[in-house]
């Protein structure tokens, strides 16, 4: 099943890549050029995932080239944006005490702490500090978990902000936009309490997430990622279809019954990977761990981590479901919300309703009243269909009863109408009901945007007119552009202005004039 979805992803990507080039290719044509756009073929290849060779080889089967120098150009920017993104800027590490950071984020969100060595960096166009310390709560991030937030507080009472934690060669460095006016005072390092019990709460939802999709949907179930921070939490999982959503109710159900069993979190540090292996620890696909890893015990749900995590699944307080969506093939994505979350979407929902009740009379019944004001829509858009069609039809008496003859050609003509569907609808009627010797000319002018509409009667398009060619011509006059086929095309612009001589020219290419 697999298989099957990578196949029909990549059948699917062919499809949209073929149309979008198709119509690169006419437009091409149209202006006259014998080769396409590398810019064309670079937002194919790049946004869409068309192979280049593919689309170089649908060209030479349409007798055109392809300018590859603009390709090469575009692909050399999206590089260059790439690696002036990641571009980083650092001056030298100033030292300033001798040690080693110690982690103590599992056990203390404050603590005493020298600052052993800083530096300036700057990146995409910003300029920070990265802090290292003697011993630090902030967890910096990793494993999918953001990194925490908090303050420097110096003896004195001045607080250093810390927007960030990440790691870099494995040391968790602490990002500010200030440091200490004396770097060499003991600092009390502080995490942000409240946005780190809301990660950690994401975080062990998803170990039982992970549990509970592999009991509802296989053991095939691994997981393939995951974000979580203090308000959001994200789980990427191998699946090869769609999550129904009784599976997903399923799920839910199964999550929220071990958070009120209340369990207690169960962890082992420094525990051979050997004996975790043993123990049937989940590891994620991909990541190298070392020797000694930590283990996550919920349960029944068992899996190597170093995040931080609640110490009872209760203070999870309750998980929902935002979403359930595919990333790529066969890889799904769960977004979901945990305690405050829960309650703020909760809130959100009830007022929502509130205001859906409101807006269809202060109904305590909503399903009723949509189900009612559903009907009601429908009627009267059903009294609007026939109302338009009567209109349509007797729009197009008038128009044919007063159409002139020139040349041997009848020209029945609509303007001052603002509706383009109307003009069209008319259009095809005239063809319907004048099948021969006759030509139909529109204008339609809504919102100061000019649209030309040509149709013609089969005769006309076998002794060479062509209606495409004629609104392509006389759009240019209201700069603008369009086609369509030779018995029908439309074409619109910008300039209400050109509308006349728009008109000029096309009864000069009609034989009109």
């Amino acid at each position: 099943k697999v298989i099957k979805e990578e196949e029909d992803s990549f059948l699917r990507t062919l499809d949209n890549g073929i149309r979008l080039l198709d119509s690169f290719i006419k437009k091409s044509k149209d202006a006259g050029k014998e080769n396409l756009a590398g810019e064309d073929a670079f937002v194919l290849y790049d946004t869409y995932g068309f192979p280049l060779d593919l689309t170089e080889l649908i060209l030479r089967e349409q007798n055109m080239g392809l300018e590859r120098d603009g390709f090469d150009k575009e692909m050399k920017k999206q590089k260059d944006r790439a690696r002036n993104a990641a571009a980083v800027e650092a001056t030298d590490w100033v030292e300033v005490s001798q040690g080693e950071e110690e982690f103590v984020g599992y056990d203390l969100t404050e603590t005493p702490a020298r600052i052993l060595r800083y530096r300036k960096v700057k990146q995409k166009g910003k300029e920070y500090y990265q802090i290292m310390l003697s011993k630090t709560p902030f967890y910096a991030e990793m494993g999918g978990q953001v990194g925490d937030k908090g303050v420097l507080v110096s003896p004195s009472g001045e607080i250093v902000n810390i927007f960030d934690t990440k790691k870099e060669n494995n040391v968790g460095v602490h990002l500010s936009y200030e440091i200490p006016s004396d770097p060499t005072e003991v600092m009390t390092a502080r995490i942000d309490k409240v946005a780190r019990a809301a990660t950690s709460a994401n975080h062990s939802a998803t170990h039982l997430l992970h549990e509970a999709l592999r009991e509802v949907l296989g053991t095939h179930v691994e997981q393939k990622g995951s974000f979580v921070s203090p308000e959001v939490l994200r789980f990427d999982f191998s699946h090869f279809q769609k999550v129904t959503p009784e599976e997903l109710r399923q799920v839910e159900h199964l999550v929220n019954s071990r958070i009120r069993m209340a369990m207690n979190l169960e962890e082992c540090r420094e525990l051979p990977i050997a004996e975790a292996r043993e123990m049937g620890a989940m590891a994620l696909f991909g990541e190298k761990y070392g020797d000694k890893v930590r283990v996550v015990k919920y349960g029944s749900s068992v899996e190597l981590c170093g995040g931080t995590h609640v110490a009872n699944t209760g203070n999870i307080g309750m998980l929902r479901i935002l979403s359930e969506s595919s990333i790529a093939a066969g890889i799904r994505r769960i977004e979901a919300v945990t305690g405050t979350g829960v309650e703020n979407m909760m809130d959100n929902l009830q007022d929502m309703m509130k205001d859906v009740a409101g807006l269809l009379g202060g109904s305590a019944d909503i399903k009723t009243a949509v189900t009612r004001a559903i009907g009601e829509n429908a009627d009267l858009r059903h009294q609007v269909e026939e109302f338009m069609a009567e209109r349509i039809a007797t729009m197009s008496r008038e128009a044919i009863a007063s159409a002139k003859d020139i040349n041997g050609i009848k020209l029945v003509s609509l303007s001052g109408i603002r509706l383009p569907d109307i003009v069209k609808n008319v259009a095809f009627t005239v063809r319907r009901e004048c099948t021969d010797h006759t030509a139909f000319v529109g204008v339609t002018v809504s919102e100061g945007k000019p649209l030309l509409t040509v149709a013609l009667s089969d005769d006309l398009v076998k002794a060479g007119l062509n209606a495409g060619q004629i609104v392509r011509e006389a759009a240019k006059l209201i700069k603008g552009g369009g086609g369509g086929q030779p018995f029908f095309a439309q074409a619109g612009g910008k300039d209400a202005e050109g509308v006349s001589l728009a008109l000029e020219k096309i009864m000069e290419l009609l034989h009109l004039k």
